[in-house]
């Protein structure tokens, strides 16, 4: 059977009403699964990753399984995705792990500002006993079910103006993603947060709504917020990763033969799109600067400046979180 999943998600980024239509390439007698996200583009290290999971499960579970791509929001914006999940309305998701504050604390230990000198230590954090159980997390109370860490990159600050300094921020207000973490590292620059959805930042930084925001290079050159800012600079200050992730109640429902199978894919994905982040993320540097945008860099004790004013989040969420995950990722 020949899958159409790349057609399908370009299809998905035109028509919002795309369901019957993707649901329709897969066979007959073939359990349609639908996996929703909210970014967008070809490039970026999450659509990657999705593609080629669907791509894997459409051919090694032929017959059985039918993965479909629903990027860019086209199925579920980041406000609704997990309740769909939570309804049965979709299979995979892949948030952020900064979305999951009202499931659980925990997973705050990866929005915690320079605990990750970069993504080799996060994904060290990962395959540690406490990065393992992590992914258990929300099982219990909402039935999610986290099947790997997809990393993104390292988070960088743009506004609009140059920064140079955390002192440099006073004042401005901040897009962030729902995370209290992420807020109180906000606050600690003298700046105000501003939570929003990620398919709205854009707009808000084009029209004075909020005066900066937080991410990777990837979501930086894919989404052209260089091109609403006036400079970015390259602070390293904080992991973006999502959490791959289906419901236990999906999981129970395959054959054991079928829920091993899932798994095993899932998690070789994982470990592939792992690996090939840090070429996509320093490209897409490149592309920020080839297309115009202005990247400031920071000298050594510049640097320790933004460290030592954001260090003691840690300790604000420490009994939150959990003192043994964050010295297990502090460690890694």
């Amino acid at each position: 059977m020949k899958k159409l999943n790349l057609v399908l998600t370009t299809l998905a980024l035109t028509f919002s009403a795309g369901t019957a239509f993707a649901a329709s390439a897969c066979d007959p007698g073939e359990r349609v699964v639908k996996f929703s996200h909210v970014t967008g583009g070809t490039t970026h290290p999450k659509v990657v990753a999705a593609n080629n999971f669907a791509d894997r499960i459409n051919k090694e579970m032929n017959g059985k399984l039918c993965v479909v791509v629903y990027p860019n929001s086209t199925l579920f914006g980041d406000s609704k995705e997990l309740e769909a999940l939570l309804l049965g309305d979709v299979q995979l998701l892949a948030p952020s792990l900064a979305k999951f504050g009202s499931y659980t604390p925990k997973y705050g230990v990866f929005d915690l500002p320079f605990i990750f000198k970069d993504m080799d230590q996060a994904i060290r954090f990962t395959k540690t006993p406490e990065g393992k159980d992590l992914l258990m997390a929300m099982k219990d109370n909402a039935g999610f079910v986290g099947l790997g860490y997809w990393m993104s990159g390292m988070k960088y600050f743009s506004a609009n103006k140059k920064l140079i300094l955390p002192s440099d921020a006073e004042g401005l207000k901040f897009r962030v993603q729902t995370s209290d973490v992420a807020k109180a590292m906000i606050k600690a620059m003298g700046a105000s947060p501003q939570a929003m959805a990620f398919s709205e930042v854009y707009g808000a930084l084009q029209t004075g709504v909020v005066d900066g925001q937080e991410n990777t290079w990837s979501n930086i050159y894919t989404k052209k917020f260089y091109e609403v800012q006036d400079s970015i600079t390259e602070t390293n200050h904080q992991l973006l990763a999502y959490l791959f992730m289906t419901s236990q109640d999906f999981l129970d429902s395959l054959s054991p033969a079928d829920r091993a199978q899932f798994l095993a894919i899932a998690d070789e994905v994982t470990q592939e799109a792992n690996e090939s982040v840090k070429a996509k993320e320093a490209a897409n540097r490149a592309n920020i600067l080839k297309a115009g945008g202005k990247i400031n860099t920071l000298t050594p004790e510049q640097r320790q400046i933004w460290v030592d004013t954001m260090k003691p989040v840690w300790k604000k969420f420490q009994g939150d979180i959990g003192e043994n995950i964050i010295n297990a990722a502090a460690g890694a």
